[in-house]
């Protein structure tokens, strides 16, 4: 009894965290999965973002739910790998924190979580932070202060 009073407990302050209405305004579900690089288990992107909150604020993280929900951290990962300094630097990339839970219908559960990267590259002032939501889909593009990976 104490174990389903647990679990049901845990569920309601869950779901009470998550708002009705998602907060997230570039999802797009009409566009087509990137190309990959086989090469760096990369995507091919090659869109620079025009929007300095692209990635950068929680409500336009990084969309890359592009293939099954067990592929989103990979697709994460493909997305980073994609990714140079704002000089060709190699980065280095850290799963720091999840955050911003959003109402999605991806999930069995009914919601999900925005994940939180930390980046660096050698010579860096001071890291940088991206969102990125792996149950979604949104247009990929390079985020303002980075480059393509050659």
């Amino acid at each position: 009894m104490k174990k389903v009073l647990s679990v049901f407990l845990l569920f309601a302050v869950f779901t009470s965290c998550i708002s009705t209405k998602s907060t997230i305004r570039n999802i797009d579900d009409s566009i087509p999965g990137p190309g990959l690089n086989g090469k760096y288990d990369s995507f091919i992107i090659t869109k620079n973002a025009t929007d300095k909150k692209y990635g950068y604020d929680e409500d336009y993280p990084i969309n890359v739910g592009f293939t099954s929900l067990e592929d989103g951290t990979r697709n994460q990962v493909r997305f980073l790998n994609a990714l140079a300094g704002p000089n060709g630097e190699k980065i280095k990339f850290e799963l720091k924190d999840s955050c911003c839970p959003f109402p999605t219908k991806k999930t069995e559960m009914g919601a999900g979580m925005i994940d939180i990267y930390e980046i660096t590259w050698e010579g860096q002032a001071k890291p940088i932070l991206l969102y990125i939501n792996k149950f979604e889909k949104g247009e990929l593009m390079i985020p303002l202060g980075f480059t393509a990976r050659k």
